[in-house]
């Protein structure tokens, strides 16, 4: 183990969506682990991921999952929310790491420790991929479950990207709470007066 240095990987889901939480992840792993087919979860089936979530969660040596809700989102922006998810999923790890690695080209401010962004990290270092995982697993759960609650807006299936059906939906339903009300097509719904 002498000379092995502990790298944090970051990375976010759930920027796109109109509705709900962004999500992140930070992971330390070990010099040694056992994640078969471990990759960018966006290149991964949703079945692959489901199964790498729980071995990741197993073999880290520190992981933490973190969001800024909708709400956030509105007041503060896409990006900078996406930064305050990341800083809290470092913020919750339970290990201090040599160096952080952040998905991307932007680095959150406030970080106690050296970090670094990584254009296309998902699919460069193996601890981003697994922060991507589990940031994209804990995301969807998100969605699963608002579905439960308003399945007729079909969260299950687009997972709230603005897909035609959600537009749809949107449109004939009008926007919930969980609805990021500064992302334009909701915007322009609330506009119009048909708020929840």
């Amino acid at each position: 183990m002498s000379g092995f240095r502990l790298i944090c990987g970051v990375d976010e889901a759930g920027r796109g969506p109109l509705v709900g939480s962004v999500f992140a992840a930070a992971v330390i792993l070990p010099a040694r682990y056992e994640l078969p087919g471990l990759n960018d979860s966006k290149k991964l089936t949703e079945k692959k991921r489901d199964a790498l979530f729980p071995l990741i969660k197993q073999q880290a040596l520190a992981w933490a999952i973190a969001e800024a809700s909708a709400q956030e989102i509105d007041t503060l922006n896409i990006l900078q929310a996406t930064m305050l998810a990341m800083r809290r999923a470092v913020a919750q790890l339970q290990l201090s790491a040599d160096e952080i690695i952040i998905d991307g080209n932007r680095i959150p401010t406030g970080l106690t420790i050296p970090a670094r962004a990584l254009v296309q990290g998902d699919a460069l270092e193996p601890a981003i991929s697994a922060a991507s995982v589990l940031a994209k697993v804990a995301r969807d759960a998100s969605m699963h479950s608002l579905h439960q609650q308003y399945p007729e807006y079909g969260f299950s299936g687009h997972k709230g990207y603005p897909t035609r059906e959600h537009l749809q939906a949107l449109e004939r339903f009008g926007p919930l709470p969980e609805h990021r009300q500064s992302f334009g097509p909701v915007r322009q719904l609330c506009a119009q007066g048909s708020l929840w």
